[in-house]
Formats: C-alpha cells, sequence, structure tokens
C-alpha cells in the first residue's frame, strides 16, 4: 500500500462551486469534506445551511410569477430545479451533519404518507404509478421529518431508475415485534456490480440522481438503530415481481434504548458547568463536579464516555485526575481546558493521550460543540496489535539524512532499528514498533507529516520532532494523536534515546 499526502481545500472547492453553480463539482468538493474531520463537517454543515436562504427566496419568487403569469412551461421546470437543489443541499446537511435528532414514538404510517404526497406533487413524478399499503397501527421510536426524508430518498431513487412509466409501492409490515417498510419498484433493476457499495456517496446506477440519496438514507437507519438492504423480489408476495425492493427493519419499540452518552464536567466555576450543561444536555447525560476529587469519585462508581476537565483545579488538578482515570480505565477520554495554557502541560497532556486542549475563553462554541459531538459518537478504536517479538522497526520520517542518522543511533541504544523515510510517498509493511516523524519534514512539512505519520503508524504511537517546538506545534501534534512532540536533542543522543524510550513505553537495555 502507498501512502501519498495530498493538499486538499475541499471547503474552499465547495464554495467556489456553489458561487459558480456547478453541481458536479460542488458534489465532489462535498465527497471530500465528507471525508474530512468532524470540524469540517460541521462547517460544510453551517456553509450548506446557508445556502437554503438564497434558495428560499429564488423558489418564493418563482411562485409569485407563477400565480401572477399561470403555470409556464418554464417556471415549471424553474420550480422544478429549485426543489431538485434544496433536496441535495438536504442530504449534503445530513450526511455532513454529527448531531442526532431527537426521538420519539410514532406511528410509522404518517411520515410515510407525507412523504408520498411529497413525492406525488413533483412533476417528475406524473409517469409513475404509485401505491402505498400503510397500516395505522405500527409505531417506532424515531423522528418523523428524517422517516420521510428515508422515503422520499427511496421513492425518489425508484422514480430515478426508471426512464419512462413505472410502478412503485411502498408497505408497511410486522416482522415479529418489529415495523418493517418496503419500497418496491418495477423497473431495471441494479447492476449486479453495484449492488454491494449501493449505499455508498455518488455511487448510482442512474444518471438521473445525485447519488446521495441512498447514502442518506443509510445514515437515517443508523441514526434509529435500523437495518436497511437491499432484499430479494420474492421477498413480498407481488405478480410479476418488482425488479428492486429495499428494506428498513426498525428495531422493536418494546427493545430497551441504548443509553445515553455521558460526559463529565469538571470546573470550579459554576458558570463553566452550567455552559456545557445548556449545551449538551439535549444530546447526553451531562455530570458536573467542582473538583476533581469529586469527579473521581463518579468514576470510581460508573463510567463515562468523556471527561471535559479544567487544568487548574483546586486540590487534584485536571492532570491528575486525567491519570486517575486512565488507571481506571484506559479507554477513557479526556479533554483538557485552561486559561493558562503552557508548553510544559500541553506535553504532558500527549502524554497522557488527552484527546485535546481547549483554550478559554472559547473561539466559538460551536466548535466545542462540534469536538464533543464527534467525540462522544465516535467509537473508541481498539488496540493496536502489539507488534511480534522480532519486530523492531521504527519508520523514521526525515529528509535530512544527519539528522537521521542522529535519530537512528537514538533508537539502536533500545535495540530498535531505523527505517528512513525521506519522501512523502512510502510503501506501508508490518505495523512498526513506533514511527518518528520530523515537523520540519520537507515533502510534507507540519500538520501534512502528522497525518503522514498517524496513516503509517497503523496504530502503533508516533512521536513529533521539532527544530523549534512551539505551543502551535505541541497542540497540533496532540489533535492528531501523537504519543509525544519533542524537541530535536541531536546534541544529547541518550537524552533523545530515553525520551523515545517513554513514547514508545519500552525500557531501555
Amino acid at each position: 500500500m502507498l501512502l501519498r499526502m495530498e493538499t486538499p481545500s475541499p471547503l474552499a472547492q465547495l464554495l467556489q462551486a456553489l458561487d459558480a453553480g456547478d453541481l458536479d463539482k460542488a458534489r465532489l468538493a462535498a465527497a471530500a469534506l465528507q471525508r474530512a474531520n468532524a470540524h469540517t463537517h460541521q462547517v460544510a454543515a453551517e456553509v450548506l445551511h446557508e445556502l437554503r436562504q438564497p434558495l428560499l427566496g429564488a423558489k418564493a419568487y418563482a411562485q409569485l410569477l407563477a400565480e401572477e403569469g399561470g403555470s409556464s412551461g418554464p417556471l415549471k421546470l424553474l420550480l422544478a430545479q429549485v426543489e431538485r437543489m434544496e433536496q441535495i443541499v438536504s442530504d449534503f446537511i445530513r450526511l455532513a451533519s454529527e448531531r442526532p435528532a431527537p426521538q420519539q414514538r410514532l406511528s410509522l404510517a404518517a411520515p410515510i404518507w407525507a412523504a408520498a404526497k411529497v413525492f406525488s406533487v413533483n412533476p417528475d413524478s406524473a409517469r409513475i404509478s404509485l401505491e402505498v399499503e400503510a397500516p395505522e397501527d405500527l409505531t417506532i421510536q424515531g423522528n418523523a421529518r428524517l422517516v420521510e426524508q428515508l422515503t422520499l430518498n427511496l421513492l425518489n431513487n425508484a422514480r430515478d431508475a426508471m426512464s419512462g412509466r413505472g410502478r412503485v409501492k411502498v408497505t408497511l409490515a410486522r416482522e415479529g415485534a418489529s415495523a418493517a417498510l418496503y419500497v418496491s419498484d418495477w423497473g431495471p433493476g441494479i447492476p449486479d456490480d453495484l449492488k454491494a457499495r449501493i449505499f455508498e456517496p455518488y455511487v448510482s446506477a442512474s444518471k438521473r440522481g445525485t447519488g446521495l440519496g441512498l447514502a442518506v438514507c443509510r445514515r437515517i437507519a443508523q441514526e434509529h438503530h435500523a437495518q436497511i438492504a437491499l432484499v430479494p423480489p420474492t421477498t413480498l408476495r407481488e405478480v410479476p415481481p418488482p425488479a428492486t425492493v429495499f428494506r428498513v427493519l426498525f428495531p422493536p419499540t418494546d427493545a430497551p434504548r441504548p443509553p445515553r452518552k455521558r460526559l463529565l464536567v469538571v470546573d470550579d466555576e459554576g458558570i463553566i458547568r452550567m455552559v456545557f450543561k445548556d449545551l449538551m444536555d439535549k444530546e447526553c447525560e451531562v455530570i458536573e463536579a467542582a473538583t476533581g476529587e469529586a469527579a473521581l469519585e463518579i468514576l470510581r462508581s460508573s463510567r463515562v464516555d468523556l471527561i471535559v476537565t479544567d487544568k487548574n483545579l483546586p486540590g487534584l488538578s485536571g492532570l491528575e485526575l486525567a491519570q486517575h482515570a486512565r488507571k481506571l480505565d484506559p479507554a477513557s477520554r479526556v479533554i483538557l481546558m485552561t486559561g493558562y495554557p503552557s508548553l510544559v502541560t500541553t506535553q504532558q497532556a500527549l502524554q497522557l493521550g488527552v484527546v485535546d486542549y481547549l483554550l478559554k475563553p472559547f473561539d466559538d462554541i460551536r466548535q466545542v460543540r462540534a469536538l464533543l459531538r464527534q467525540t462522544l459518537y465516535t467509537p473508541v478504536a481498539p488496540p493496536a496489535p502489539a507488534p511480534s517479538a522480532a519486530m523492531r522497526r521504527v519508520d523514521v520520517l526525515e529528509d535530512n539524512p544527519a539528522t537521521a542518522r542522529l535519530i537512528s543511533e537514538a533508537l539502536s541504544l533500545l535495540g530498535l532499528e531505523a527505517r528512513v523515510v525521506a519522501g512523502a510517498e512510502v510503501a506501508a509493511l508490518e505495523p512498526p514498533v513506533g514511527v518518528v516523524v520530523s515537523w520540519d519534514f520537507a515533502p510534507a512539512y507540519g500538520k501534512k507529516a502528522l497525518e503522514l505519520a498517524r496513516g503509517l503508524s497503523q496504530g502503533a504511537p508516533f512521536v513529533v520532532l521539532a527544530e523549534h517546538l512551539t505551543m502551535d506545534t505541541a497542540l497540533a501534534s496532540l489533535r492528531a494523536g501523537a504519543a509525544a512532540c519533542l524537541p530535536k536533542l541531536l546534541s544529547d543522543t541518550a537524552a533523545l534515546s530515553r525520551e523515545l524510550a517513554l513514547a514508545f513505553k519500552k525500557t531501555t537495555p
């Protein structure tokens, strides 16, 4: 496998494409945004949300013109295109958003009929014969707006697959204790080579659709803990059998709901705890503690999913709390806050595996919320497999031969062998013991070097060496998941060897 560094600017590409009205380029840019981190996702969602306003204005004036001058062909076409753009924007926002929608007990039939109504008023649906079988007694725990969007996307997908007149049917059925939604069509069917990837963004057998609809369906199904899949046409007793059948199987309403995520906020300032309570209380259970000692008692009695703690607490400090939390649960995730940042404490946070280091006062509370959501709802990564006893390789990303030689000597004092990498394209072999990367690595400087090292490490620890160590360098290393960010102690090979031993948790021979 080859790892290659790129320098994408998906947000800039998205804004340029939207400004030029180029939907194809906008789709490509949005796909890049989807692969970016949670902060970029949030920015994308906000940009697309703002795009809704001019779309709303264009739609409103087109409707007014239609009232004044009659429903002419061009105006119908204009309105249809605006509505199509609204659907694209809604799909983009759903894919970019990390925020779970509120749910309640509801009749499944209501959003199904709402989706059928929206589908039917679209002029392009006039060629489709739509049938709906939706008994009122099937209930789910869900969000009506999202279930309506899921159903509408499945209907649109079925319509777009057919070039001429066609038939589509929506069926609700009870399967054991669960409710099932079926959307079937008698179109050309899905090619075999696409069936395994049909729920991926931008994978489509139709030239008419955006390729986003089914990806959004999968996202909504996941939020409802439902299963969405293609099922055999013979699943439904229809004559003739349909070509394509999608099934969404919802969990039983009497099934135990997954427990809410638990966020522990530790700060001796009551107003700060209140801010986090108001910010996240609708999305997770927020537990408060005014001291590190009180937080530690909570951790001893129950498990939490994320700890957000001030660094400077009376008594037990935030860093000490993080250390105790890791002893109680090695998978603990901690975000540290401080109004008095320092390079030393940032390096200590790195060594403890702290997720992030927030500086008070916060520049943008929305970014803080996006970070909390992303951390809460991202599964804890399984521990990296231990390298084999014979594995001694450490990959060293350093393009300066003299520096690479000194790092190799420091590693050799630990009984480790350096594989020096001087370019940004490198073959990934068996996971190494660790990776050492220079912040000043010319082929992939700074944050791009961190990305390359993280990919090459395959879960093993990686260490950043910086010629001029700064807070920005240390913070970037922490947020990238580095095990340590160290100055280049090239004048003292033994000292560098000791620091690398701590980072790789290896005993010095």
